[in-house]
């Protein structure tokens, strides 16, 4: 099915970039800034220079009690805002959460309980158990190791085993004092196994140092957001001011570190958008998330998407702010018009005076015998004074007022749609609303995307959010205007094909003469997947192993080159690589079972019972298994065990052909 081109950029979204790029001699500069002098208007931000001298690779981070050596009062204030209290420990201290009865949350879908606490060592807990008639038949307690959130709106929990970082399945809610399953757990809960990337943990925090050949694995966590997010490296700013070459910043523009509020508007919102741009972000080729740095532009290092609906004006997600500025009126009137505008990053929202709220309003909406910051933007307001005094004057509770989101339960945030009728809840349809139609993904990062970035946009939205046929037929849409012979296009392809578990044609595409002889990690991995769903287990391994080669210590491939061993009968080989996920993470289910299996073939069953039995302890629902174990009980003459393990794996799973077998030989 065709899916027609991407949404046109609204008016006012981008801001092209005015910067030029040609060398200018020192003659024309001068007159250049000459003519700044005499025609800009002074409240207009100052454009960039060609580029800040600390968005080299070379100049590093220096940390944040660097940089409270100088600015001590500035550092005071910045970590009690939301950004320098985003990340911590998980201590009594750190939480901002009520403990107690109140505290036990139940997902109902999956009938698994889960309580937080705190035990006798003031660590935080997070127990799972299942009940049957009253018995505890499941039960696993993890250790939270780092809490994420000011407590402004949540608390949410992560755990670290080694170094490997995953969400744990319960939220504190703060505005409405509760506990409840942490964001999109209660439709899909994934319980202790949700990992968190370099795309979670790079907005949530300061950089971290991710592992080397890892995804989700990370050493030197920092515990909080720090300067250096919105101010670039301070490595060559701090060198220069210790060697005593100050700059009088009231008369020029320190080039080692970023002002945000120095830079074109562009430039300062890409800064603010980063993390307050929320969608669907996928990284350019040979990019990661920790590559952006203040003064660059976002597009350089990732494209964000966000699916547009009928209704998208009326409904959003959290972390929006950036996009729904971008779409009021007044951001499009207002070249002036930014986040900081109204905001101080150093100080807290919540300390803040409504009045620098109000005031940012008033200085374009003046009344009439005033002049405005911006053109066609004098006009005063039409609420009747005794409304407007009945809400203290406060033109941001009423055209911008807060809403629940569609992300996010239990939250209200406040809309920055800035709009003269602002919707009253986005989390909630309006009464008698149609319901809301797809138009397509709308990329928020370019104007002129190319077919490949729209296709990735779409595949991305696939896996992380929206897993609908749609998007893989408007990804083949825009994998078909790209050229055969693009550079990037193979991995786009193989992604879909894979998507679509079309694995035959992955096969075919790697066939080709024109196929490269490497592949990126993700690339080998969906083509080790197509050969071993096709039973070609050493096309398999070589394809699998080329992943591992890529990252040697993202577990999920090294289990899948396992497999592959498996399936070759190569046993020794495949304990050894189970054997090293296990040492890497010990709660790895599938890992156990597999490992499990292969003590099995080589005859030692007591072994391979006690690793079913692990991989059980950690997921009771984990049919592969049951199913394993059942066959063990079965050998053992314990029938009626082994029933009721397929029992139970078809009460869960009732096309599950190994445990309909299963019983039929019992």
């Amino acid at each position: 099915m065709d899916t027609p081109p991407p949404l046109s950029n609204t008016d006012g979204y981008r801001e092209k970039n005015r910067n030029s790029t040609a060398l200018l001699t020192a003659c024309f500069l001068a007159v250049f800034i000459a003519c700044c002098f005499c025609f800009c208007k002074t409240d207009r931000i100052r454009p960039a220079p060609p580029n800040y001298l600390n968005l080299e690779d070379s100049v590093g981070y220096t940390g944040m009690a660097t940089c409270r050596t100088c600015h001590n009062n500035v550092h005071e204030t910045f970590i009690k805002t939301g950004m320098g209290r985003s990340f911590g420990h998980a201590t009594p201290e750190r939480s901002d959460a009520v403990f107690g009865p109140g505290a036990l949350v139940y997902d109902t879908l999956n009938d698994f309980y889960y309580f937080p606490y705190f035990d006798k060592k003031d660590r935080l807990k997070v127990l799972e158990f299942r009940l049957e008639n009253g018995d505890t038949v499941h039960q696993r307690t993890e250790t939270v190791s780092y809490i994420v959130g000011s407590g402004q709106h949540t608390n949410s929990h992560i755990i670290s085993i080694n170094g490997y970082l995953y969400q744990a399945p319960v939220t504190w809610y703060a505005q409405q004092q509760r506990w409840d399953m942490a964001p999109g757990f209660r439709q899909n809960n994934s319980r202790f196994g949700r990992w968190l990337t370099d795309e979670c943990i790079t907005c949530h925090n300061h950089y971290p140092t991710l592992v080397p050949g890892s995804m989700n694995r990370f050493a030197d966590m920092p515990t909080g957001i720090e300067c250096e997010r919105c101010h670039g490296p301070g490595e060559l700013h701090v060198a220069e001011k210790r060697a005593g070459n100050i700059v009088d910043t009231a008369r020029a523009i320190d080039y080692t570190i970023v002002n945000p509020g120095k830079l074109p508007r562009s430039l300062q919102m890409d800064i603010c958008q980063r993390c307050h741009l929320q969608g669907v972000a996928v990284t350019a080729p040979g990019k990661t998330f920790f590559d952006f740095r203040p003064g660059m532009k976002l597009s350089d290092v990732m494209n964000v998407f966000l699916p547009r609906y009928t209704d998208s004006h009326e409904r959003f997600i959290m972390a929006s702010q950036a996009d729904r500025l971008r779409l009021s009126k007044c951001f499009k009137k207002a070249p002036s018009l930014t986040c900081l505008s109204c905001h101080d990053p150093h100080r807290s929202v919540e300390t803040t005076p409504r009045d620098r709220f109000n005031a940012a309003c008033r200085s374009c909406h003046a009344p009439p015998r005033q002049p405005a910051k911006d053109p066609g933007t004098n006009i005063k307001c039409s609420a009747p004074p005794a409304e407007r005094a009945s809400n203290g004057d406060d033109c941001a509770a009423c055209h911008m007022p807060k809403s629940g989101s569609t992300d996010i339960p239990h939250v209200r945030i406040t809309d920055h749609f800035i709009a003269v009728r602002p919707t009253a809840n986005a989390a909630q349809p309006a009464a008698g609303r149609k319901e809301e139609k797809f138009l397509g993904l709308e990329i928020l990062t370019k104007e002129n995307p190319a077919p490949l970035d729209m296709a990735r946009g779409y595949l991305a939205t696939f896996d992380k959010y929206t897993p609908s046929p749609l998007m893989l037929d408007s990804a083949a849409y825009y994998l078909g205007k790209s050229v055969a012979g693009d550079e990037g296009r193979l991995p786009v392809l193989i992604h879909y094909l894979f998507a679509k578990k079309d694995f035959g044609k992955i096969i075919e595409e790697l066939s080709k003469p024109a196929a490269p002889p490497s592949l990126d990690a993700w690339t080998a991995y969906r083509a080790g997947e197509a050969f071993l769903q096709n039973n070609d287990f050493q096309n398999a391994l070589k394809y699998f192993s080329e992943a591992e080669k890529e990252l040697p210590l993202h577990l999920d491939f090294l289990e899948k080159k396992g497999v592959a061993l498996l399936s070759l009968k190569r046993l020794k080989e495949a304990k050894t690589v189970f054997e090293k996920v296990l040492s890497l993470n010990p709660k790895r289910p599938v890992a156990l079972c597999n490992l499990g299996f292969a003590h099995v073939l080589t005859g030692n069953l007591v072994a391979g019972e006690k690793l079913y039995d692990k991989a059980i302890a950690l997921d009771p629902d984990y049919a592969q298994a049951l199913v394993n174990k059942a066959a063990l009980l079965a050998l053992q003459k314990k029938k009626d065990e082994a029933r009721g393990l397929l029992l139970k794996v078809l009460k869960k799973d009732p096309a599950n052909r190994q445990a309909m077998e299963g019983l039929k030989h019992l």
